[in-house]
């Protein structure tokens, strides 16, 4: 499926874009005698998207699609003819300039090699974000969306040649293969239990439920039946954590001993989204629960909060805190420590460090622009991303190669419902401990 908003395929003209005859493995990210790529933009100006012919097998897939920034690339083509790779970058950009671009032409990767069509419960913020992921990959189409706003849903499903329907007609659906849980979150657990008894895979949004005795009896229901089941947590996918993550197990810095993750939001929510969102712990330290967890290499065995009110009013009144601290440490003795705040002035606030015996690794904010100004008054570098669909842009992405790892069979999914539960017990032990000023020794085995 096409993309919204871009052209069909047509052959270019020489002067424009040259056809390439690659074979597959071929690299088309390698720079010619001129020191350019065949990803250059030939009429710098025009507004006219370049088209770069390949001759690759059929089945054939692009790697490494979301170390392409700035650029829609869409296979419009897959065969023994050429396949077409259109390239909409804005006027006068230069697409060859983006970080890491390796685009390569490889063989049909592992896994069955099939389509999957997919249903997306719901049709709000998040859900836009992963409609993105399911349309832009070349094997996941859009077959359907459900959501109880029938004309959001309908707007949805009509902008990528998809239907609106209900969750019944989803899970009735033999030609659905798997659903995302976008819908709001006490929608969760059902849909995850319909759709495991539908046999249909399910990718679900965090949280699966804020109440966990609901987590565990969902996760309970579904087991034996054969469906796999992946908790959004996309901290795990952010590019430059799993470098850091990568590094650590490498062993890098020795033994781990210390680790601070930081998160703070540009500004806090509305109050209906904290009235809903199940406070602070559940809503936003959860994502950094799971991250500390999957860093550490091992479960904490106790917990500590301490949390305030200090940025809105609103959030005050609706009984909840908006600034916080957690700390826990391992049975090892590893210590950590989280710090979130619903308020950062400079952009959204994502970092890691990580302290072993043998040195300190950092992941950094991802900033606006790498432009700096330097002057008498010294370097100024630019603000950090806006917030988490500018952050994490990547690592949607790139949780959803994984989930269709998942469906090809190649991979188990990681996060899991376990995983899920886990989180939610730490946000559970966080609120209690910054209630009552206790350590809450942890159980998560």
């Amino acid at each position: 499926m096409r993309p919204e908003g871009l052209p069909g395929p047509r052959r270019p003209a020489a002067a424009r874009s040259p056809a390439l005859n690659k074979t597959a493995g071929a690299d088309i990210g390698a720079r010619n005698e001129d020191g350019l790529t065949p990803l250059h933009r030939t009429a710098g100006n025009d507004p006219e998207p370049a088209v770069i012919e390949a001759l690759i097998e059929a089945g054939a897939d692009l790697g490494a699609r979301d170390e392409y920034r700035g650029t829609a690339l869409h296979l419009a083509a897959s065969g023994p003819q050429p396949a077409v790779i259109v390239a909409l970058p804005e006027a006068g950009a230069d697409p060859a300039a983006a970080d890491g671009i390796r685009i390569r032409i490889v063989g049909k990767r592992a896994g069955n090699g099939r389509m999957y069509r997919i249903a997306l419960l719901g049709a709000g913020r998040i859900a836009k974000v992963h409609v993105e992921s399911i349309v832009g990959h070349a094997r996941t189409e859009l077959a359907c969306v459900v959501d109880v706003d029938r004309a959001a849903a309908e707007s949805m499903a009509d902008a990528h040649g998809a239907k609106a329907v209900d969750a019944e007609a989803v899970f009735a659906d033999p030609e659905v293969d798997a659903i995302v849980i976008a819908s709001s979150t006490p929608t969760h657990a059902d849909y995850i239990e319909a759709g495991a008894a539908a046999g249909k895979h399910v990718f679900c949004e965090k949280p699966i439920d804020l109440d966990s005795a609901r987590v565990c009896a969902c996760l309970a229901n579904i087991e034996g039946s054969g469906a796999k089941l992946f908790v959004g947590f996309n901290r795990r996918f952010d590019p430059h954590f799993r470098h850091l993550k990568a590094e650590l197990d490498a062993g890098a810095i020795g033994r781990l001993e210390q680790l601070s993750i930081t998160s703070r939001d540009p500004g806090p929510p509305p109050g209906d989204y904290v009235r809903a969102s199940g406070g602070l712990f559940r809503d936003m330290t959860i994502h950094d629960f799971d991250l500390a967890r999957h860093l550490l290499g091992e479960e904490p065995v106790e917990l500590w909060a301490s949390a305030s009110t200090l940025v809105s009013d609103e959030i005050a009144a609706l009984g909840d805190v908006d600034t916080a601290v957690v700390g826990m440490r391992t049975g090892s003795g590893k210590l950590a420590v989280i710090t979130n705040s619903r308020r950062a002035a400079y952009g959204y606030d994502q970092r890691i460090e990580a302290h072993g015996s043998d040195g300190i690794l950092s992941a950094g904010n991802v900033l606006e622009s790498t432009l700096v100004h330097g002057g008498a008054h010294g370097f100024t570098s630019q603000k950090a991303m806006h917030f988490f669909l500018e952050r994490y842009s990547a690592a949607y992405r790139a949780e959803w190669d994984h989930f269709v790892d998942v469906l090809d069979g190649v991979a188990e999914p990681s996060p899991t419902g376990l995983d899920g539960a886990r989180a939610l017990a730490m946000a559970d032990a966080a609120f209690e401990s910054a209630e009552t000023g206790r350590r809450i020794t942890l159980a998560l085995g």
